[in-house]
């Protein structure tokens, strides 16, 4: 596990391996502090008081310098428990924000966050606490063995026989703790999700009734929770029982080998008394690792799936990026599948620089997934996408990200004010640059209503505010970016009929000077579009303007009149 633990700070790892010194300098004072016991008793037994108070002196230097490393590694230890968890909450995050979006799509969210606070916390604890007491158990009985050979080979001999079995032992408990841990890890991050989830949804479970009970999925993950926690205490019993039986196995068999030397004549009273004492010595560190062992494990296993996150790929990034000659855009033979599904098939297209091209087609024909293969939050299968006629995987991720500003259909708030939710777009954006973009997408009128104005908090995900108003701050975001490629998904489906029109406005006169593409189920939201590319089933069934699309009189001809005969129906109700 140390190994691992180096390798995956790497420079990083220097306070965690000075402590690692300081613990094993510390448990050989340790263990030769205990065997200088030896001489002492030898010679108060013999009356030589010269003697002892020679190896007592020797005693009392070793205790001073064992303290006093003991202290110095005790600090050193606990700074790099801190270090530690800083370089691992960096590596992580530096990491995660490099991987693409699809990992998040089949890596549960409750299991990052656990891995991400418990997981580093336990790994935490392994130079604060667990290091110490661990190392201790194989250094301090290893050195009291050796020097015990000074005395009596034979006791020496029956001690180190026992290591072998305690370490086999050892591993095997831990082993059984480990593929408990797995499961139980795994169970408590499902469950926490499933918390979450309940707290965020109750609107809809309410509306259904399933406020109270019924809902089984939180209930199947609770039960699976306790379930695994409980089995992850019964796997580590037999271990931990073993293990104790070994030692205690061990400090006998010492303990009859000394008796049986002293009957036969061949150890003295002294030299028993005080070889009894290292006995006690060699096996009490290790039934304080038996005990530690389960926490070292889990610490393991956290660390492994650490790795494990580590070495999931990263989006590959050139160290240079070519330099766009505008900002159109292209999609030349692009393929693109989800878990070997396809979703986009062979769809070639371009966005001329300063235009405005609409998405349309029946949900799952792959109008989401062709916006963000352009953001580049996945890469294709086959073919390419260009920016200015520069692919986008030559560019580095800054500078793509510099050009684009996005409105998904989901749309995120960070529990803030309006004012800093819009400053993630431009930090340094001014109070003027604020209203502007506020009056362009509508959200003035919100922000004239809410207590606090500017600086009413919207809650967690944005919850204070209605889907529309959210809607609304995601659109003045996106407009405050100023990026010259704009990508709209459904940006205005929330909005009542007269901030819709107004938001659309604002959307086509922005085409002067930024390409958009814009993806919308409301065809008026349309209407204007340099173009319009008619997807079905991720390939381009039609492309043109409304007007050539009509006269046409195909798919977009269908669907422009199935939605405008829509707009004219009204629930019927009776008295």
């Amino acid at each position: 596990m140390i190994t691992k633990l180096f390798r995956l700070l790497g420079p990083e790892a220097r306070p965690v391996r000075t402590a690692l010194i300081g613990i094993v300098a510390g448990a050989i004072l340790q263990g030769i502090g205990f065997v200088l016991i030896v001489p002492i008793l030898d010679a108060l037994f013999d009356g030589d008081t010269g003697r002892a108070w020679t190896w007592t002196a020797a005693l009392a230097a070793v205790t001073v310098v064992y303290s006093i490393v003991h202290y110095t590694t005790q600090l050193t230890s606990y700074r790099a428990a801190v270090a530690l968890a800083r370089g691992l909450y960096t590596k992580l995050g530096d990491h995660i924000a490099t991987l693409p979006l699809g990992w998040f799509s089949t890596n549960p969210v409750g299991k990052l966050g656990r891995l991400t606070s418990k997981g580093v916390i336990d790994v935490m604890g392994v130079p604060a606490h667990l290091l110490r007491p661990v190392v201790t158990a194989v250094v301090t009985p290893a050195t009291v063995v050796v020097l015990m050979l000074l005395f009596d080979w034979r006791l020496a001999l029956v001690a180190a026989i026992t290591a072998p079995v305690a370490a086999v032992v050892y591993r095997w408990a831990g082993s059984l703790v480990r593929r408990a841990d797995v499961r139980a890890d795994a169970a408590a991050a499902d469950s926490g999700e499933r918390i979450v989830e309940f707290a965020q949804n109750q609107a809809v479970l309410r509306a259904f009734g399933r406020h109270v009970d019924g809902n089984q999925t939180l209930d199947d993950a609770l039960v699976e929770h306790r379930n695994a926690g409980r089995a992850l205490m019964v796997t580590a019993v037999p271990g931990v029982i073993a293990f104790a039986v070994v030692v205690q196995a061990a400090f006998v068999l010492i303990i009859v080998a000394g008796v049986n030397l002293t009957l036969d004549g061949d150890l003295g009273a002294a030299e028993l008394i005080a070889l009894l004492v290292l006995a006690t010595r060699y096996t009490e560190p290790l039934a304080l690792a038996a005990d530690l062992g389960g926490s070292l494990r889990m610490a393991a296993s956290s660390l492994e799936r650490m790795e494990t996150l580590l070495d999931t790929p990263a989006i590959k990034e050139p160290s240079t990026s070519q330099i766009p000659v505008d900002n159109g855009i292209e999609f030349e033979h692009v393929s693109f599948g989800y878990d070997h599904t396809k979703v986009i098939d062979d769809v070639t297209f371009a966005v001329p620089a300063g235009t405005m091209t609409a998405l349309v087609g029946p949900s799952g024909s792959g109008k989401t997934t062709l916006t963000r293969l352009v953001a580049r939050l996945w890469d294709v299968d086959t073919g390419t996408v260009r920016i200015g006629g520069a692919n986008v995987r030559d560019l580095t991720t800054a500078d793509l990200m510099s050009r684009l500003a996005m409105v998904f259909q989901e749309t995120y708030l960070f529990d803030g004010t309006i004012a800093d939710n819009l400053r993630l777009a431009r930090a340094d954006a001014t109070d003027t640059e604020l209203a502007d973009v506020a009056t362009q997408a509508q959200l003035d009128e919100v922000i004239a209503r809410l207590p606090g104005g500017w600086n009413a908090r919207v809650g967690e995900g944005g919850s204070s505010l209605s889907g529309g108003e959210r809607q609304r701050v995601a659109i003045a975001r996106a407009l405050l970016k100023k990026s010259p490629i704009l990508l709209l998904d459904e940006a205005t489906a929330a909005l009542d009929p007269a901030n819709e029109v107004a938001v659309q406005n604002t959307i086509a006169s922005l085409r002067r000077d930024r390409t958009i593409i814009v993806i919308a189920h409301r065809l008026q939201t349309v209407v204007a579009a340099d173009q319009i590319i008619v997807l079905d089933d991720g390939r381009i069934a039609e492309r043109g303007t409304h007007d050539e699309l009509l006269a046409h009189n195909g798919r977009y001809a269908a669907f422009w009149n199935e939605r405008t005969r829509a707009s004219g129906w009204r629930l019927a109700t009776t008295n």
